[in-house]
């Protein structure tokens, strides 16, 4: 039997963040953490509306869990990401010690596995979920920003 609570509804829940994003107008990428099959942040960039180049959707995500954990570590959860995590973000992942990390596209310029970056070594990284429907609103927003200009 299927889990209907697998990698791709949650990420499809992320999915629902990147485009809160798009329609203000920011890069669109969106974030859920999960801990025990319960939604405990969502999140999706806002550093266009922050004016803030930290405010990407995975650090607006840690900081929302943290919070609603009481603590600064995140080892029983997991991340749901529509693009890999830049390596910002696999930074301060790494020093959340965050269990899991699930992301839809790859980030071939500026991920974390293209940068080298090293993740906690208790930390489970899947890729590709959901990959085209992240890439599609990726690319779909990009070109629209291109022909506006």
């Amino acid at each position: 039997m299927l889990d209907p609570l697998d990698d791709s509804y949650y990420m499809k829940k992320a999915l629902q963040e990147a485009v809160l994003a798009y329609e203000k107008e920011e890069v669109p990428i969106g974030a859920i953490i999960v801990v025990a099959d319960r939604v405990i942040a969502r999140a999706h960039n806002l550093t266009e509306l922050l004016n803030d180049v930290t405010a990407h959707a995975e650090m607006q995500a840690i900081t929302a869990a943290a919070n609603f954990l009481g603590g600064k570590y995140l080892k029983e959860c997991t991340l749901y990401v529509t693009l890999e995590p830049c390596q910002m973000c696999a930074g301060a992942l790494y020093w959340s010690q965050i269990k899991k990390i699930v992301y839809g596209a790859v980030d071939e310029k500026r991920g974390c596995g293209t940068m080298g970056t090293k993740l906690h070594p208790k930390t489970e990284i899947v890729g590709g979920v959901l990959e085209e429907e992240c890439k599609e609103l990726l690319t779909r927003f990009f070109i629209e920003k291109r022909s506006a200009n």
